[in-house]
């Protein structure tokens, strides 16, 4: 009796356009963290769009690397999403595959490897993501100097820069506003020294709604947050790019080298670089590589660009073959 009754439900999911004929495909990406670039709506726009259905993954850029290259012989991932440095050492640790998505010539020069191994999807500016009503009355931070201001002590966060893109990059623009290079760390592991004695909060994870809670009132990260928390979430948060100037930081993905699924990876490559695909981005307040997805109304929201003046690209190459040497240094002087 069960399998007739097994059979019938079988036949009509046929019939009705569900159940195992009509399955969702299943690709997995490494870091697409729902709460990080508002990776939870591409996630259901590819599901709706392409049918393929991508779990949600909390890993960061350090440790979806460390997972690739765990797993290089037996590939889990089918795609892979990251800070540019990690993408450019994915290449040279071998797990990633060369592909050129659609609006391939559409990516400027240094923004995507010559033969695909990596290539930008969006950018982000690193500065200040405040949550003005946990700063119980105390004024804006302006300038990187402001941050050692002891009124904040304790009210500082980054994330670590050990582990976490965002947090390399944060480290990687102080020091450049401190005057140091790609070369010369210590002005900006002098200026992050300085900054423990605001006992600054150091998660691995990203941590959007620690801010949004006012756990953590001040946090270095990037503008998309603190624009998201500021529209979507209505929240009364300031995006501030310092005084002394920032970086701006290509965000790129990658084919997993001998991924599971490849059809369904370059399927997805392919989507998140289409104008639907690359709108997700805009209206979640990230600058599309593609910026014709960009429309006036997400752009106006952004701060004037006589701001952003202030923000500039640096050699991502560099910045990611100097990577390791920053991490020994920066455990070694200041955690």
């Amino acid at each position: 009796m069960r399998h007739l009754v097994w059979l019938l439900t079988l036949a009509m999911a046929v019939m009705f356009g569900a159940g195992p004929a009509h399955a969702t495909d299943t690709a997995i990406c490494y870091n697409c963290p729902p709460e990080w670039a508002d990776w939870g709506t591409q996630l259901k726009t590819i599901e709706r769009e392409l049918g393929i259905h991508i779990p949600q993954d909390n890993k960061n850029s350090g440790q979806s690397l460390s997972q690739l290259i765990a797993e290089k012989n037996n590939p889990v991932a089918d795609v892979v999403y990251y800070g540019v440095s990690f993408g450019i050492e994915a290449k040279k640790k071998g797990v990633v595959a060369p592909y050129k998505p659609a609006h391939w010539d559409a990516i400027p020069k240094g923004l995507k490897d010559p033969d695909g191994f990596w290539f930008a999807i969006h950018s982000g500016t690193i500065g200040f993501f405040v949550n003005k009503d946990a700063l119980e009355g105390k004024p804006v931070p302006r300038s990187w100097n402001d941050l050692l201001d002891p009124r904040y002590k304790g009210m500082i966060g980054y994330l670590d820069p050990t582990s976490a893109f965002v947090g390399y990059a944060s480290v990687c623009a102080a020091n450049k506003a401190m005057g140091g290079t790609l070369e010369n760390f210590a002005p900006g592991l002098a200026f992050m020294k300085k900054l423990q004695a605001n006992e600054p909060i150091v998660p691995k994870q990203t941590s959007y709604a620690r801010v949004l809670s006012g756990e953590i009132p001040i946090l270095l990260d990037y503008d998309f947050n603190a624009y998201r928390a500021k529209y979507k979430d209505k929240a009364n948060v300031e995006f501030v790019i310092p005084q002394e100037g920032t970086i701006i930081v290509p965000y790129v993905m990658s084919l997993v080298k001998n991924a599971p699924h490849p059809e369904l990876a370059k399927k997805i490559l392919d989507f998140v670089m289409s104008d639907k695909g690359q709108a997700v981005w805009a209206n979640a307040y990230l600058k599309p590589v593609r910026p014709s997805a960009m429309s006036k109304e997400v752009a106006a929201k952004f701060l004037p660009e006589s701001e952003y003046a202030r923000a500039t690209p640096i050699d991502y190459a560099k910045m990611g073959a100097v990577q390791a040497a920053f991490r020994d240094r920066f455990r070694a002087e200041v955690q």
